[in-house]
């Protein structure tokens, strides 16, 4: 469904991500795991258009996508959910769900859709009405995903949905995820919390400064003693 071949990214002359090359199938879910600063997501928002390889390729489902305006890998069906919880704070719920419907697919379908998202997020259909910027930061991560999810992604990609979530909330960030994968869409996660997220995954590859250094499922990398040192202090 996805993949990067060769990908190197550059902030002006320091050189960021090196000779990327990773894939996700259909119905994956895959992460990305990493300290801080290692260029997780700097990675997502290559994939997504935000910032453009210098050198390297990206395919989604055939197409290359790596000259493509972040708008048009939208329309394809690829969607980036950042880590900010970027929503409107002066716009309602609603339509901050309705602006994730911009392109023409996802407003053909956007009340079935929006269906889906209330059977998700319960709290975000009492809330409809309320201005996005008085939710708690767990309503507002909710939020963030749904108007993602309003854009209909075949791939969705997750940056860091837990960071400052109270346990309540990560164990439902969680099982969401669980759920959104479950209706096939595919997930590319960056995710902080190792433990949870090797429990979700099919698959991950590990980034530190900038390159991968080794993947495999959750029971692979739990073999491997570096990893648990890096990764869990075990």
């Amino acid at each position: 469904m996805l993949r990067l071949n060769g990908i190197n990214v550059y902030y002006g002359e320091l050189h960021v991500l090196w000779d990327i090359c990773i894939e996700v199938r259909q119905k994956e879910k895959v992460a990305i795991i990493g300290s801080n600063a290692s260029g997780k997501s700097t990675l997502l928002k290559t994939i997504s258009g935000l910032l453009k390889p210098k050198t390297g390729e990206i395919e989604f489902l055939g197409k290359r996508i790596d000259k493509s305006r972040p708008d048009k890998i939208v329309e394809l069906g690829l969607t980036l959910v950042p880590s900010e919880r970027s929503i409107f704070p002066d716009m309602t719920v609603m339509e901050n769900l309705e602006m994730g419907a911009y392109t023409k697919r996802a407003r053909q379908k956007f009340y079935d859709t929006l269906e889906w998202i209330y059977t998700l997020f319960p709290i975000l259909k009492e809330r409809k009405n309320q201005l996005a910027g008085t939710l708690s930061g767990g309503e507002r991560q909710m939020l963030a995903i749904a108007r993602g999810l309003a854009s209909q992604p075949r791939l969705l990609l997750l940056d860091e949905p837990s960071t400052g979530l109270s346990p309540k909330f990560v164990l439902a960030i969680f099982k969401v995820i669980e759920e959104i994968n479950k209706a096939d869409v595919t997930i590319l996660l960056v995710e902080q919390n190792v433990a949870k997220t090797l429990e979700l995954i099919d698959r991950a590859y590990v980034l530190e400064n900038g390159k991968i250094t080794m993947s495999g499922s959750g029971e692979e990398l739990l073999a491997n003693e570096n990893f648990k040192k890096a990764f869990l202090g075990m």
